[in-house]
């Protein structure tokens, strides 16, 4: 950007980088642009931090290029009322940890990235946290096209979360992609006394709206692994297009692995 002066000259007040230079590049390579009042023009230099620059072109083509990197990227939608867990489920999953205490509720959408194996595939997994409120549901709405797979959570201690179910999936019809994969998950299952809908209940549900089922504990890491490892099965299978006569439903997957865990008894 340039001013003009009283002398009716050019003066630089803001250099724009190269398009070569991204935010990531700039402590290998800077670019500064001065007025020359002598030749009346503009110069500019590019500098080069050649001990450091060289090096990290390199690991950043071989990065760019590499089959160990992942093999298939996949967006999954985490959706849900307010305070139904969708954050703790997230963190539980990428960090292994339990968001403990109070904190900040989601507001518009945060994503976290994680890669996973799948029979010997490596499949990153951008997972998207939403707000739940009704405030900011216009702004989930416009990133529902894009997500490959939705985890739809209510509480299982919370009968409001439950019964909005039905208007999520009307969302869900509405603005994503007809073929995405729904799993409806119940959260909190730790919370045995607390329990105000049954397990049964969520079953029903899911079948009348032919979506996977399960429920899992953000808490204690129940069926966690296994909610987002099903969905990244079910979505490999859809874009390697592999024919695999042993394949199963995600519906049976879910069913056949949670029977093998050795999870603790929800109360009901």
């Amino acid at each position: 950007m340039f001013n003009l002066t009283d002398n009716n000259e050019l003066k630089v007040v803001k250099v724009t980088k190269a398009s070569c230079i991204s935010d990531e590049d700039d402590k290998y390579a800077s670019i500064t642009g001065r007025d020359n009042r002598e030749t009346k023009s503009l110069d500019f230099n590019l500098h080069y931090n050649y001990e450091l620059w060289d090096p990290y072109l390199m690991r950043k083509e071989l990065l760019k290029n590499s089959q160990f990197d992942y093999d298939i990227f996949v967006r999954i939608m985490l959706l849900g009322d307010s305070g139904v867990g969708k954050t703790c489920l997230l963190t539980q999953f990428k960090d292994d940890h339990f968001l403990s205490g109070n904190y900040i509720s989601t507001i518009g959408v945060d994503f976290r990235n994680k890669i996973v194996n799948v029979d010997q595939t490596r499949i990153k997994l951008q997972i998207w946290d939403t707000a739940g409120q009704e405030r900011f549901r216009s702004i989930t709405h416009a990133y529902y096209r894009d997500a490959h797979a939705l985890l739809l959570l209510y509480d299982v201690t919370n009968k409001t979360s439950f019964d909005n179910i039905r208007a999520w999936l009307g969302e869900i019809r509405e603005y994503a992609q007809g073929d995405v994969v729904i799993m409806l998950l119940g959260n909190k299952a730790d919370c045995g006394p607390q329990r105000a809908i049954r397990r049964e209940e969520g079953e029903r549900l899911a079948r009348e709206y032919n979506v996977c089922f399960m429920e899992t504990s953000a808490k204690s890491g129940q069926n966690v692994d296994l909610a987002f490892l099903a969905v990244a099965r079910e979505l490999k299978y859809r874009q390697t297009g592999e024919q695999d006569q042993n394949r199963i439903s995600i519906q049976d997957y879910t069913k056949e692995q949670s029977h093998k865990s050795q999870c603790p008894p929800c109360g009901s």
